[in-house]
């Protein structure tokens, strides 16, 4: 009995093995095949994206030792940000070699323009990059028409970003702000939010300025700058650190400003600037054979 009882069972084996492969696949493609569902359902979310409105960022530059690291950084954050246009203008008579290659290779959709500033307003204290914000400005308003949907921000090259930051300021109806880490000589600057409407401002520099917020901290839509056509940056009569009030005054009012960043009281981005090198043992003539481009 026990010999017929193995053979049968030796027989029947392999069949039920089969069976039991034959269930286990069955079950895997029954979890995979949400998965591809996903797939498919995230399709139009990315044609979607066509319909978000441009973030067109501003940046001045100007050349020194840490420009190109600069540049490096915030096109990083830039490269990951839908629906994105950088507007790079450099303090020059000419558009610069590293720049214009650096452009070609970074990955951002760009426009790259140059206006020189007249040396006698590069003096100490004086506003800084007031050509450069203008000719941008004036950019916009050459080559965007009442049929563009957009949102304006200048981000000058020596911040930090976060990606959040962008999102937060795509919705911009009218005039956007939110807080700047590591300005006016304390950690952060902020505007004051109460029942969802700017009331003031916490700032340790200036606090009477009209609108105490940094360049970095607020956005402008696209449609109020190209309604604005005499609104610019100051350069006679502004004192440093007032553009931002200077600027803003003409095209709205504190109490129209939107609130971002959770009321105002989350910092995405940051007045970083990298350190000034040490180039102590630098060589008066250059004595590599390699010509390098840092």
């Amino acid at each position: 009995m026990k010999s017929v009882f193995f053979s049968r069972f030796f027989i029947l084996l392999p069949w039920v093995l089969i069976v039991i492969i034959v269930i286990d696949i069955d079950t895997k493609r029954t979890v995979r095949s949400p998965a591809r569902e996903g797939v498919r359902s995230g399709a139009p979310k990315a044609l979607n994206q066509s319909a978000l409105p441009v973030i067109y960022a501003v940046t001045p530059t100007y050349t020194r030792p840490v420009q190109k690291a600069e540049l490096t950084r915030v096109a990083n954050a830039f490269r990951q940000v839908a629906r994105f246009h950088w507007v790079v203008v450099e303090d020059s008579t000419v558009r610069t070699e590293l720049v214009s290659r650096f452009l070609a290779r970074c990955g951002v959709p760009y426009t790259h323009l140059n206006v020189f500033t007249p040396r006698r307003f590069k003096r100490v204290g004086m506003p800084r990059a007031t050509e450069q914000r203008n000719v941008g400005l004036t950019w916009l308003r050459q080559h965007r028409s009442r049929r563009d949907r957009g949102v304006v921000f200048f981000a000058d090259d020596d911040n930090t970003y976060s990606l959040e930051l962008f999102e937060e300021m795509r919705s911009t109806k009218g005039v956007s702000v939110w807080p700047v880490g590591f300005v006016g000589g304390r950690s952060y600057e902020r505007p004051l939010v109460k029942a969802g409407k700017v009331v003031g401002w916490y700032t340790g520099w200036r606090p009477d300025r009209p609108f105490a917020t940094d360049m970095a901290g607020f956005a402008v839509n696209l449609q109020v700058i190209l309604a604005n056509p005499r609104a610019l940056f100051k350069r006679r009569g502004s004192q440093p650190g007032m553009q931002e009030s200077d600027f803003l005054k003409q095209i709205t009012k504190v109490s129209e400003l939107e609130p971002r960043a959770n009321n105002c009281t989350r910092v995405l981005v940051w007045h970083t600037r990298t350190e000034k090198p040490s180039m102590a043992y630098e060589p008066k003539h250059r004595t590599d054979t390699v010509v390098m481009e840092v």
